[in-house]
């Protein structure tokens, strides 16, 4: 497994509601089933999250599918890890608190 740190570009996309909504983008070169990867959630004032949905695009720029990764959090840095084999670009919401 190859950790890559943070990679993504982050961006809150509903404020104020309780809960965060993030929008995480990974690039291409983050291949699934054999990299992680992290999001600070303390950039966002959250510690721990509640969700997490994985977009995948195995096709770049037309097939879009769901994965379900893992994720564990450590002092408030969710380390993701993508399933699958497939080198397109990633976008996950996290859901954080």
């Amino acid at each position: 497994m190859t950790a890559l740190g943070a990679v993504s570009t982050n961006t809150e996309i509903a404020p104020a509601l309780g809960v965060k909504m993030i929008s995480c983008v990974f690039p291409s070169t983050v291949i699934g089933g054999t990299d992680n990867a992290t999001v600070d959630l303390s950039k966002f004032g959250c510690t721990n999250i509640h969700g997490i949905l994985c977009f995948d695009e195995t096709t770049t720029g037309s097939i879009v599918a769901t994965q379900a990764p893992t994720t564990t959090v450590s002092s408030s840095v969710v380390t993701i890890t993508f399933t699958g084999g497939d080198t397109g670009v990633k976008t996950v919401i996290l859901f954080a608190y």
